[in-house]
């Protein structure tokens, strides 16, 4: 099915009844329990900082953790789940020193939730959606971080 023709579904879905979207992604992954190892995986083993809290890292070192949250968010009714990709943007992802890789982990978070949403439409036969999100940055270009420095900006656009 392409973009068209999923939108379209979608579309004639919303006219019928309510749909439901997934929850917090974020809380889920922290009831996992995960550890550094998890965070870094093989790919990112010898980063030079901490990555644990890089919640968007997941879809690209445990991908399968990532999957299994957006099942089990199909199981419980939601119609269409989120991309894991709340703070890929660079200034978010600047603290972990991975503003570079912005596209790469979009791109693996999308990839993600939309074959899930199709492996759990083909399984189901209903369809499921998955949206791209991106979150509020851990930056802001309105206000300074330094009360004794009023234009001073830790952010430019």
């Amino acid at each position: 099915m392409n973009a068209q023709q999923r939108f379209a579904e979608l579309q004639a879905l919303l006219e019928q009844r309510i749909v439901i979207l997934d929850g917090a992604m974020g809380t889920m992954i922290q009831r996992r329990g995960l550890d550094e190892s998890d965070y870094r995986g093989e790919q990112f083993a010898d980063w030079p900082s901490d990555l644990k809290g890089n919640n968007d890292l997941l879809s690209l070192t445990r991908p399968d953790v990532i999957r299994e949250i957006h099942a089990a968010f199909l199981e419980a009714g939601a119609d269409v789940i989120e991309t894991n990709s709340f703070n890929s943007t660079a200034p978010s992802l600047s603290d972990y020193g991975m503003q570079d890789r912005v596209t790469e982990l979009n791109l693996a978070s999308a990839k993600l939730a939309r074959e899930v949403a199709d492996e759990y439409a083909e399984k189901t036969g209903a369809p499921r959606f998955a949206a791209g999100v991106l979150g509020p940055t851990s930056r802001t270009a309105s206000i300074s971080p330094d009360v004794n420095d009023p234009g001073l900006r830790n952010v430019t656009f």
